[in-house]
């Protein structure tokens, strides 16, 4: 069991790309310690991919489950996480102590204006790609009245549940609606 988690705790530190990066050396170990065979970690991945979580959390419980059961998986999750927890805590430790730097601070807090407008300027950018097609100040200008009733819809629904109502909608429900009109109008 503890070379099960040794491996793990390896797959965790050594590989880079995310989960899908560690896939290639999950194989790779589990095909040399021959705890699943070729068919069986293709079926672990395709399980891993449809069950929600990151992948290879799941591809470390999974394989640690069908070795030693459920101590087995524990080992297996913990150790592809430590990695990453404690290079993490390294992190926060440093910019936690960069944060009380009277330098650092002034900087951060002079910059939120310039993040705010970013984010104001991405905002109409992306309003005027959609609704008129302008991707650029030479773009031609092309009006989209779908884009535009829609995006009025989706408006609407919000504030009026905002005001009407006193009671905030999920972004992800608007998402959801803006879709389904976007189906409907292109039927």
């Amino acid at each position: 069991m503890f070379k099960l988690f040794l491996i793990f705790l390896k797959i965790g530190a050594f590989s880079f790309g995310g989960g899908y990066g560690m896939i290639a050396m999950v194989k790779e170990e589990c095909l040399l310690n021959n705890w699943l065979t070729e068919d069986e970690i293709l079926e672990f991945i395709g399980i891993c991919e449809s069950t929600p979580g990151p992948i290879a959390v799941n591809m470390a419980t999974f394989v640690g489950y069908s070795q030693y059961g459920f101590i087995g998986s524990l080992l297996a999750t913990f150790g592809v996480i430590l990695p990453a927890f404690l290079i993490i805590l390294l992190i926060v430790s440093i910019l936690n102590k960069l944060l009380e730097n009277k330098y650092v601070s002034t900087f951060l807090t002079t910059i939120k204006p310039a993040v705010v407008g970013l984010i104001i300027g991405t905002a109409i950018l992306l309003f005027l790609s959609i609704i008129f097609s302008i991707t650029r100040i030479d773009s031609s200008f092309d009006f989209d009245y779908q884009s535009l009733i829609i995006f009025s819809i989706i408006t609407l629904i919000f504030l009026g549940i905002k005001f009407f109502f006193k009671k905030k909608i999920h972004p992800i429900l608007l998402i959801i609606i803006g879709g389904i009109l976007g189906i409907l109008f292109n039927l």
